[in-house]
């Protein structure tokens, strides 16, 4: 029974391990690697959690199976009773107090983040109104880009583009019912709620594209609620604002679709 224990835990450990090699980036492929600072909190916050859980965990498991084995009926006489604590004052209010002071910790932490990343800010340098439609987002850019996204599983949607090394605000409404906006590399997940606004920003570090969802169930088309934030160096923005301004100001259209170029 030990020697499969033994075996079990290892091979625990070697996909924990595995987990942390090749995926997304990070600690696991649960989260990716964070590209902008309220992204690195979360994930700071994620680890900070996830470590001494992982301790509790492991250290509570190994105590109940020293327990099993050490006083299984096979191993003790007839009738033998094992060593009673029921009553012990110190033992019951220690781990009665124990996992208070952990859970109490963790949602101070917690909350200390949540209003860090999810509060209007003053010091933006841009403001994206980002209001969320079955099945879809729109990107409201206020200096007359607007970025019509519509879902869809065929291959990706519009992307919305922000140049890098700028705090954006981010304002997020709901046109019908209740979306979620997530890209878990930049932000936790924000809701986009109908008749009332949410906050967040980003600040991203660097060129590239991140990939994110909606993340509240919102209807028949939810899982077409792709996201694609692809961010630009400054003079590529520039051109891409003054293509977009071009294109929509010839477009009859209310609704604009843009690209990137």
């Amino acid at each position: 029974m030990a020697a499969r224990a033994r075996a079990l835990f290892g091979l625990s450990a070697a996909a924990f391990l595995l987990s942390s090699c090749d995926g997304l980036g990070g600690i696991s492929p649960i989260f990716p690697t964070p590209v902008s600072p309220n992204g690195e909190g979360i994930y700071a916050l994620y680890v900070g959690i996830s470590i001494p859980a992982i301790i509790i965990f492991i250290g509570v498991e190994v105590a109940l199976l020293w327990v099993v084995l050490r006083y299984r009926r096979s191993r003790q006489p007839a009738g033998y009773v094992p060593p009673q604590i029921h009553g012990h004052t110190g033992l019951e209010v220690a781990w009665t107090v124990a996992p208070l002071v952990v859970v109490l910790v963790i949602a101070y932490f917690s909350f200390v983040e949540l209003q860090r990343d999810f509060q209007p800010i003053s010091n933006h340098q841009m403001l994206v109104v980002i209001r969320g439609h079955q099945f879809g987002w729109d990107y409201d850019y206020g200096n007359g880009v607007v970025v019509h996204q519509e879902g869809t599983l065929a291959g990706d949607v519009t992307p919305f583009v922000v140049p890098v090394n700028t705090v954006v605000k981010l304002q997020f409404q709901g046109t019908d019912v209740i979306h979620s906006w997530w890209v878990p590399a930049i932000s936790g997940k924000t809701d986009a709620v109908p008749g009332y606004d949410n906050f967040s920003w980003l600040k991203i570090n660097q060129v590239g594209s991140w990939r994110g969802e909606c993340a509240e169930l919102c209807g028949v088309g939810h899982g077409t609620m792709q996201i694609i934030v692809q961010a630009m160096s400054q003079s590529d923005y520039d051109q891409w604002v003054q293509k977009q301004l071009a294109t929509q100001k010839a477009s009859p259209s209310p609704s604009p679709s843009a690209s990137p170029g």
